[in-house]
């Protein structure tokens, strides 16, 4: 199989499966397994290699934040709102291209659904659109189409009537610079080759969210619940490599870029061009059917959309409000890639995409 939906996730990076292995380890391996709630040596050691891992992850945020660890963004986004909205009671906005984890939360809270132009940018921030001590949700690069979104600009906004500024930075962290001004920042590990189920909110110094859950006092009272060095080491090995590796993952990109480009001259690129995360294509052809294609192109891996959505039968909710057709998304796919995908995977992968697409009579 050629994998090339980096969107969805990506491969657990050798150092961080090692990073790992310590803390997976059972009675007569080493003392890898003790909770780090625990005050015996053991647990110390499990407790000090959780703290290492949240600075590795916050050495890629903003200064002058915590990081507390969750099972994932989709946690940490639902914290952020649903809680935030205690505290920040004003009211909510939010794009209309957000991840579902967060435009289901916006939904639920009445909140005002920001629009984007036919590129999948936001449209500039408008003032009667932004609520009073409320709550502005602006992702950073769009999981489908991976347009970069101004957040500084709605975090301004924001700041200027008392908001608060949630950036969902899961396709960005560790890819793209974060930008100043967000007051919480959710992020991913399974997104930068970490393991699945762990994730983290950034909460600006300050800022005062209310917990999310009570029971244990675990994660400075924020969040109860054994936490697990293991993940946490993923987590920040992983997040320490793509600090280590930022320069060289991003060209290693850009080449992957212009070669799918000089590949697929007939497709169009939905969304804009430039102010894109380049892992990031997604395209459409007239006369394709996606699913199909799926179908016909099994042994490479690429989606349709998000894969939260995957399977359920809906257009895209971002190429809709980009304005494109129910058929033209139904032509669409997205191709992603990233640190461990070489150019002749990628060559052999739109290669079988063409010759699946030329079976549907698409030359």
């Amino acid at each position: 199989m050629i994998y090339l939906d980096y969107q969805a996730t990506t491969p657990l990076a050798p150092e961080a499966r090692e990073a790992m292995l310590r803390w997976l380890e059972g009675p007569g391996a080493g003392d890898g397994f003790a909770n780090p709630s625990s005050t015996h040596k053991a647990g110390r050691a499990a407790a000090a290699a959780v703290e290492v891992a949240r600075d590795q992850v916050a050495a890629l945020l903003p200064k002058g934040g915590r990081v507390f660890f969750t099972s994932g963004a989709t946690e940490a986004l639902n914290w952020a709102l649903l809680r935030g909205a205690e505290a920040k009671p004003g009211g909510v906005a939010g794009l209309s291209i957000e991840h579902a984890a967060s435009l289901q939360c916006l939904e639920r809270l009445n909140a005002h659904i920001l629009s984007v132009d036919s590129k999948g940018l936001a449209l500039p921030p408008d003032d009667a659109s932004i609520p009073e001590n409320g709550i502005v949700a602006t992702m950073l690069v769009n999981n489908e189409v991976g347009t970069i979104q101004p957040v500084a600009d709605f975090a301004a906004a924001a700041h200027a009537k008392n908001s608060l500024l949630l950036c969902d930075a899961v396709q960005g962290y560790g890819r793209v610079a974060i930008p100043e001004g967000a007051d919480l920042i959710a992020i991913s590990a399974h997104k930068i080759h970490g393991p699945k189920g762990i994730g983290a909110l950034w909460v600006r110094d300050g800022v005062d969210l209310p917990p999310l859950m009570f029971g244990g006092a675990q994660e400075q009272g924020m969040r109860s619940g054994t936490v697990s060095p293991a993940l946490c080491a993923g987590f920040g090995a992983a997040a320490a490599l793509a600090a280590e590796r930022f320069e060289a993952d991003a060209e290693h990109v850009e080449r992957l870029w212009s070669l799918a480009l000089d590949m697929l001259p007939e497709w169009t690129i939905n969304g804009d061009a430039n102010h894109r995360y380049h892992g990031n294509l997604n395209v459409r052809r007239e006369g394709v059917n996606g699913l199909r294609l799926m179908s016909d192109a099994r042994e490479i891996a690429f989606s349709l959309g998000s894969a939260c959505g995957s399977g359920s039968g809906k257009v895209s909710h971002v190429l809709r409000a980009m304005g494109v057709s129910e058929t033209d998304a139904r032509a669409s796919i997205r191709l992603g890639w990233g640190r461990y995908t070489s150019e002749q995977d990628l060559r052999d992968g739109l290669d079988a995409i063409k010759a699946a697409a030329r079976l549907q009579g698409v030359n």
